[in-house]
Formats: C-alpha cells, structure tokens, sequence
C-alpha cells in the first residue's frame, strides 16, 4: 500500500529526514551492531542543542541487584521539582544512551521544573529481553524508594514500550506512576494491519525495521503474549495510570498508540492519543528546526508537567 509523502510531510520535514538520512548508507539495518551504534551517536552529536542554562546533570548508579544501573539526573536551578520524569530513551532497544536523548532531558527539565532522570538500561543484543525492562523496572523501583515525590514515566519508541511496561506491572502497588507520557511507541501491535501496512514504507522507520529491532530485542523468540515485551497485548488494562500516548502520523508504530488509548479507556481509565499530523518517527530532534515538532515537543512538556501536578489535560 503505497502512501504519498510529498503531500503528508512538509518542506521543514523533508530538510530534517535528509539531514538524519545523511548520516545512515541506505541499508542501515544490515550494518553489524557496532556499525549501527557507531552511526547513530555521530547522528545525536550531530542534532545535540546543548542544555537551557538553568540546567545541569550529574551521572550516578544504581545498584540493581549487585549490577550496576547508570542514570542521569537533571536539576534546574532554583527550581523545587514538585515530580519526577523517569525517561527512557529510545533506539530500538539497540542502540541509545545517556547521550543519545541528553539534551530532550534537558529541556524536559528546563520546561517542568521536574526532576528528570534518564536510564542507561542494557541493549540487546548482548543484553536479551527482559533485560532492559528488568532495568527500567528497577529504576522505578529505586525513585520510588528514595523520593516521596509523584513519578511520570516518559519515553520515546522503545522507551515508550519500556514506559508502558513498568506501567502495566507496577500498577497495583501503593507507589505506582502517577502518569505515563508515552512517545511514538511501538508497544507490540499486529504488523500485518492499520498503519503497518500503510507505513510500511514511511521515511525514518519502516515496518521492515520494526521486525528486525523486534527480533533482535527477543532472540529470535516470540515473547507476543508478554506484556512486558508487548504492553498492548495485555489482556487487563484496568488500574493504569493516565496516560497521554503522542504519535507521528508518518510512522507504522502510529496504531499502536491509537489502539492503546482505546484499550486503557475500553477499562475505565484516563487516556488521550495525538497522532501528529505530517510527522515522522524520531521527530523529536527535529524540534528546534520543525514546526511542527516544535509544537509538539510543547505538548509532551505539557502533558509531563499537568500529569506530574496531578492534573489531567483534558486535550493537548
């Protein structure tokens, strides 16, 4: 199924994923886990915007276990962070870091006055599933432990299904999140329908490449029927927190968020989904340089920020 992107996606954009593409040979994903790692960092460096000047960080461990956790902890000066945002990037669960989504940490944290704390949390494919939400879990679990302020779970793509995860098992404890922002997810959804199959080709991710990063994340293993692998195929949806689920309308992982949301209110609960029109995946480096990203990065602070006070947007 064949989708015309010259009229979906605008000029600005188009700048932006020839810019990213530039960085990438036009089979990225058959490159050696080390090349694909290599090539994406240089891409970050490339998009980094620095800090706003009220904000600083400081890297720190937790120790999970008797393994070692690494985080970034973001503080803006002055401010007295009424919540916590605990983010986990994005990458495929492949690649990605701490430098990967600094300066988006950043900016959260200059934007909500929040404490932000990102989660290095191990990659496969040395690392299988459920390593990585063994990680993000544990990270929860520690600001949990140690800070009596309210927690919003964020992430980008794979962050987002990590978000979701943590989420969805940690939901019946007395600290459990009080929101969850969750974007560009892929949060496991049937690739042979919906926006898999009319993104299939779409610029920056393609339906191919949410297979492969599957795959790779699993071992070659199907782990569909985990939640902790696929949150959206959860039978019980009941007693999540609220949740704002932000997705690219260019992108094949878009159902997936749709479908989130009306299973979270299928079960009684709070949820708002955007599907951003003429945006791509990974549009958030493209921030300071797009429009419409622009906007929407306003829109996933805000959620952050409403979600952390105890608020519900209502609409963003």
């Amino acid at each position: 199924m064949s989708t015309d992107y010259s009229v979906l996606i605008d000029e600005q954009t188009w700048t932006f994923i020839e810019r990213t593409n530039s960085f990438y040979p036009p089979d990225a994903v058959d490159l050696s886990i080390g090349e694909q790692r290599k090539v994406y960092d240089t891409m970050c460096r490339a998009f980094f915007a620095g800090y706003p000047e009220e904000v600083s960080s400081a890297d720190r461990f937790i120790d999970a276990g008797g393994s070692k956790i690494p985080i970034r902890i973001y503080e803006k000066r002055g401010a007295k962070p009424e919540a916590i945002c605990l983010y986990f990037h994005g990458g495929g669960f492949v690649v990605g870091g701490l430098d990967s989504h600094d300066d988006v940490c950043a900016e959260i944290c200059d934007a909500t006055g929040f404490q932000v704390v990102s989660v290095d949390y191990r990659l496969a494919p040395e690392h299988l599933h459920p390593a990585a939400f063994r990680d993000c879990l544990a990270a929860f679990e520690h600001m949990a432990s140690t800070s009596s302020l309210p927690i919003v779970l964020c992430g980008d793509s794979a962050g987002g299904n990590l978000a979701a995860a943590v989420s969805h098992h940690i939901r019946r404890q007395d600290r459990a999140p009080i929101g969850q922002v969750l974007i560009y997810p892929g949060l496991g959804g049937a690739t042979d329908q919906g926006s898999y199959l009319t993104h299939a080709e779409a610029p920056m991710l393609t339906t191919r490449d949410t297979l492969y990063y599957a795959n790779v994340r699993g071992g070659g293993f199907n782990w569909s029927t985990d939640p902790r692998f696929a949150p959206l195929n959860d039978p019980d949806f009941s007693g999540l927190p609220d949740t704002i689920v932000i997705s690219a309308e260019c992108d094949p992982l878009s159902d997936d968020g749709r479908h989130y949301r009306d299973k979270i209110l299928a079960a009684g609960g709070k949820a708002i989904w955007n599907n951003e029109p003429g945006l791509i995946h990974a549009y958030l480096r493209a921030r300071h340089s797009v429009d419409r990203a622009r906007s929407s990065f306003r829109r996933i602070v805000t959620a952050v920020h409403l979600l952390g006070l105890g608020r519900w947007p209502g609409q963003l």
